[in-house]
């Protein structure tokens, strides 16, 4: 099962990867710069000048160009070419670093009974984020000159998910030599670990939203926006159940607010724990807790930098790192042993 696991590390790697570089890519204004979803013949980026000029006018044709980057020319455009088939590329790496390996395992019969079906519904998954990868694209086609923050958030979050799941995966592997049987963990500490896993989700999903709006180049002050602690024009819009996903004041705010309660949880979990003398989660509660504070600074950095490039993808990166972290802290929580 050793190889297995690695496997699966592995894998969680490349996502981890993909993850930076969609990043790089949303950062850049990249996305858009492929404008056909060619799922095999598409691994060939353009070979000839011809082809360059051929995929430059296909997107001559989309509203970006248009409205935004109107006489372009092809060095710019091979720049954001590149972004957009690196991340597309990265994605088809991963698809066969999972596929063919599994199928190796599973005819040697390495898996064990019962994560088989497991693994083949977390390659399902990822076969669908390739299909919410391209929704997302599409959104931004016809009518609009970027991608729908909506789309976004799904393709991002469901990103985070996989991660998160082939490293439950490859934990759940863990030899039981290594483990040394305690008393359980103590009910409230695995409901607390639960529940800061589900918030960091929800902050992805108010991240890729602000991301999405670009609400992240508005009210670049810290710890006040603009001056007030309530800023004005939280619910502007009508109606009203759409301030928390149109209105880019309410989607900061939304993040920040989030944010805040994830730094009381993770200090409250790991003192909880210090008290409790629970030595079987007090390494990932203080790991947590660190992990989140810094996290909680490289946004406020990057939020008063106008969000540059170098800043903008430190925060998705640690945020994929806390959430690894988060996951393995729920791990320790719900298991029968202490991994030594």
């Amino acid at each position: 099962m050793r190889a297995v696991r690695w496997w699966l590390y592995g894998v969680a790697a490349l996502v981890f990867a993909l993850i930076i570089v969609g990043g790089a890519t949303r950062l850049t204004d990249s996305g858009l710069s492929i404008t056909e979803w060619r799922p095999i013949m598409g691994i060939i980026p353009p070979l000839s000048e011809a082809e360059w000029q051929e995929a430059l006018a296909k997107y001559r044709l989309i509203p970006e160009y248009k409205l935004v980057n109107r006489g372009m020319s092809l060095e710019a455009f091979k720049f954001i070419f590149w972004w957009e088939w690196a991340h597309r590329f990265l994605a088809r790496t991963v698809g066969f670093v999972f596929a063919i390996p599994f199928l190796y395992f599973a005819f040697r019969r390495q898996i064990p009974a019962g994560m088989s079906w497991k693994l083949a519904g977390l390659f399902a998954l990822g076969g669908l984020q390739g299909a919410i990868g391209w929704y997302m694209v599409s959104s931004g086609l016809i009518d609009r000159v970027d991608v729908s923050h909506y789309r976004l958030a799904l393709h991002l979050t469901v990103a985070f998910l996989i991660f998160a799941l082939l490293l439950w995966a490859a934990w759940s592997l863990l030899p039981r030599e290594d483990l040394r049987v305690t008393r359980p963990a103590a009910i409230r500490h695995r409901r607390v670990a639960g529940l800061l896993l589900a918030l960091i989700f929800l902050q992805v999903v108010l991240g890729a939203l602000v991301a999405g709006m670009k609400a992240g180049l508005t009210h670049n002050t810290w710890p006040l926006m603009d001056g007030a602690l309530i800023p004005d024009g939280l619910w502007v819009m009508s109606p009203w159940y759409l301030n928390p996903f149109e209105n880019a004041t309410t989607v900061q705010f939304n993040h920040r607010m989030v944010a805040y309660l994830i730094v009381v949880g993770v200090l409250w979990q790991a003192v909880a724990v210090m008290r409790a003398d629970d030595f079987r989660l007090a390494p990932s509660a203080f790991a947590l807790a660190a992990g989140v504070l810094v996290q909680a600074a490289l946004g406020i950095w990057t939020l008063l930098a106008h969000v540059p490039l170098s800043l903008g993808l430190a925060h998705q990166g640690v945020a994929a790192v806390v959430t690894g972290i988060a996951a393995w802290h729920l791990f320790l929580a719900t298991r029968r042993g202490t991994i030594a």
